[in-house]
């Protein structure tokens, strides 16, 4: 028996794993294969625009994800530079196989935590609560909290042209009998899709055809905990498709399956293939692909940009139009990839199943994308589970809070008609959540819960006081108006600001440079806030609600919103709905 069974040991089981044991809970990590724990099937990177800030938030309360980052780097870069502090982004390209190793080894030391290879088949409850597992083999697991983490694996389905195969990516086999027992359980599962490129031998990769993309020079680490220097090992490249590139996606587009009918499940917009390309921007005669590396040792690349579905011969055929893959050999071909995923109307921000007890959801089964998402969610779902068992309120972030509880508060209030991504622009509150002040935004939280140890804590509280003694001395000297000057840096008006660390004087300045807009966003922030903090009853019956409209009694009983503010985001409630709920909530008070 464990406490706590975790389902599936990609990104979002490892993280939900390593956080259930931390808390204390006796737990089980199940997965189909112990060579696949924290796979990167597809571009062997982590981070980017919107998804390093979810990195640093997951670093923040306590995670693992940045660590593991740091430490199997090949190249770091700072996106959006040329922007605003609110939309930086960090980016570090890994060495596939010992971010593996690196994960693997964090597994099997952690304290409160089994690792087994198994398939599960089945969820077992008992008066809507969840009692444990049943493997394919037939062993009952008895658990108090099961966590759902399956990714791409249920009933997985890989496409290359006409040709499909009933597995996983990279040919790893797919989980066939969960699925069913999810249907049984009552849950309405979907087809999405998602798709990787071909990976090329390198010896046939012609690079002086293409331009040198190097990494940053100091790299910025992803973990606050991370002192060393980091290292570029490796470099980038970049090239272009071109219009004979085009020329032969458009003759062949009837033997795409995504244009066949072949492909039942939906993919994401934001990632689409490169006919998808091709066809949606006709106007365009080239789009942009990156060559990185898959690991240090690797002679496998990766041709970020031209994921596809095409057939065999039609991919090599197109892969040789490009300028530097002209030789290319295809060591891997390109695919899609379908799979069966929940909606996820159907959990709450903390991640629990809102009708079965002490069952969690995360990642990809949830209609997300990416590494970094699944891994937020897995982080969270372990702290919840943990919380749940220990009879504490589990840990909810809102949208002023994290780019986590963006996300949360996006699929659970409104859902997802495809592959959820995160990205800057689907947070309003932008400005304040950088990925710069994660630490000092989260680490309290997840200290006084017991994830973040003493000394992340102590880390960030030295943050803190340096910042603030930084920007005394810009008082006391008179520079701290001139420091508003766009092309004025914190650097050149103390010299001896070095001896305080990077990170403090980049958090001076900003609070400087930005006072005028930030105390705006926290205006807005502390707006929101009262509105998040007015909490409705999770045994509320709405339709007991005198005045509700009864499309939105019937979305509010479906959704079961934490607040008044997730009540209000819920498509088909309207202010006029939520006003009701505000003076219900003052008389429910007031008789209590």
């Amino acid at each position: 028996m464990a406490q706590v069974i975790v389902i599936g040991a990609g990104h979002a089981g490892c993280e939900a794993a390593l956080a259930a044991a931390r808390l204390g809970c006796d737990t089980l990590l199940l997965t189909l294969s112990i060579d696949a724990i924290a796979l990167m099937p597809c571009n062997p990177s982590i981070g980017g625009t919107g998804k390093g800030h979810l990195v640093r938030e997951v670093d923040a309360l306590g995670g693992e994800m940045a660590r593991a980052s740091d430490d199997c780097l090949l190249q770091g870069r700072m996106l959006n530079t040329a922007k605003g502090p609110a939309v930086h982004s960090l980016r570090a390209q890994e060495d596939k196989q010992a971010y593996h190793r690196r994960m693997l080894r964090a597994l099997f030391a952690q304290e409160n935590l089994e690792v087994r290879q198994a398939e599960v088949s089945e969820i077992v409850t008992h008066a809507g609560k969840v009692t444990g597992v049943r493997t394919a083999g037939g062993d009952l697991i008895a658990a108090q909290a099961v966590i759902v983490a399956t990714g791409v694996y249920l009933k997985s389905r890989i496409i290359i042209g006409e040709y499909t195969q009933a597995c996983g990516p990279q040919g790893l086999q797919a989980a066939t009998a969960l699925s069913r027992s999810l249907n049984d359980l009552g849950f309405a599962l979907r087809r999405f899709k998602t798709g990787t490129p071909a990976r090329v031998d390198v010896r046939s990769i012609d690079f002086d055809r293409m331009q040198v993309q190097p990494g940053d020079d100091p790299v910025v680490p992803f973990s606050f905990m991370t002192d060393r220097r980091l290292d570029n090992k490796a470099v980038c490249y970049l090239t272009w498709t071109n219009e004979h590139t085009h020329d032969i996606i458009r003759q062949n587009l009837h033997r795409s399956p995504m244009f066949s009918g072949a492909i039942e499940g939906t993919g994401a917009r934001y990632c689409p293939s490169i006919e998808d390309k091709v066809h949606r921007f006709a106007d365009k005669d080239r789009h942009q692909l990156f060559l990185e590396p898959e690991g240090l040792d690797s002679p496998e690349w990766y041709v970020q940009g031209m994921s596809s579905s095409m057939p065999e011969d039609v991919q090599w055929a197109m892969y040789r139009t490009v300028p530097g893959l002209e030789r290319a050999q295809l060591t891997r071909l390109a695919y899609a990839i379908e799979y069966d995923c929940i909606d996820p109307l159907d959990i709450s921000p903390a991640m629990n199943a809102l009708r079965i007890e002490g069952l969690y959801f995360a990642g990809q089964i949830n209609g997300t994308s990416g590494y970094e998402e699944a891994a937020a969610q897995g982080l969270l779902a372990g702290i919840n589970a943990a919380q749940h068992l220990h009879g504490r309120e589990p840990l909810v972030l809102n949208r002023a809070q994290a780019y986590i509880g963006v996300m949360m508060d996006d699929l659970t209030g409104k859902g997802t008609d495809e592959p959820y991504r995160m990205m800057t622009s689907r947070a309003e509150h932008r400005l304040y959540l950088r990925q710069d002040n994660a630490d000092l935004r989260l680490t309290e939280l997840s200290h006084r819960i017991g994830l973040a140890d003493d000394a992340r804590m102590r880390r960030t509280e030295q943050k803190v006081k340096d910042t603030q003694a930084l920007i005394a001395r810009l008082r006391e000297e008179g520079l701290y108006d001139r420091l508003k000057q766009p092309d004025v840096t914190l650097d050149s008006l103390l010299p001896d600001a070095t001896a305080f660390s990077q990170a403090a004087r980049e958090q001076a300045q900003i609070t400087v440079k930005y006072e005028g807009y930030l105390k705006k966003e926290e205006a807005q922030v502390r707006q929101t806030a009262a509105m998040e903090g007015a909490r409705l009853p999770a045994e509320l019956d709405y339709a007991s609600v005198p005045s509700l409209r009864i499309e939105a009694r019937q979305k509010l009983q479906r959704q079961r919103p934490v607040s008044l503010g997730q009540a209000s985001r819920i498509p088909g409630v309207s202010p006029a709905d939520v006003a009701v709920l505000q003076v219900y909530l003052k008389r429910r008070q007031a008789e209590n």
